[in-house]
């Protein structure tokens, strides 16, 4: 399944993420893929909104702690950044693996660094600018 939407707004890409509650049922590995700023935290937050999970203003990027969880009714979000993880070694060490279960959500975050990962993913999420606020948001899986 690919599926593609534009936002023109972060409130229209949170409103966006809010929807996706209803595809992404767990468990499921979850790569977001986009350029620095291309939106894809702010696509979280409508998605931790949409499971209960976090308030949006609650869901902050993990690039220094590397993964935020967000634990709510249905499902336990982990939302995780690999910007600044090189090395299969130094994925390994994250432990992702414990953090899968029958009602977790991995988002990953430059996931696409890493082949298990491209391997493993149930659904990618692609983000890509259209202007100044403008978001094109491709679905794939």
């Amino acid at each position: 399944m690919t599926r593609e939407t534009m936002t023109h707004s972060a409130e229209e890409t949170i409103s966006f993420g809010r929807t996706l509650s209803e595809l992404l049922t767990p468990p499921k590995l979850v790569l977001l893929r986009g350029d620095l700023g291309a939106g894809k935290t702010t696509l979280v937050k409508g998605i931790a909104a949409g499971f209960a999970a976090a308030e949006e203003e609650d869901v902050t990027s993990p690039t220094f702690t590397l993964v935020h969880e967000y634990r709510g009714p249905r499902a336990n979000l982990y939302h995780i950044d690999l910007y600044r993880v090189d090395t299969p070694r130094e994925l390994e060490m994250l432990g992702l693996d414990d953090l899968r279960s029958d009602n977790s959500i991995l988002l990953i975050e430059w996931g696409e660094k890493f082949a298990r990962l491209l391997r493993g993913c149930d659904v990618e999420i692609s983000l890509e600018r259209d202007g100044e606020t403008g978001r094109r948001i491709r679905i794939i899986g």
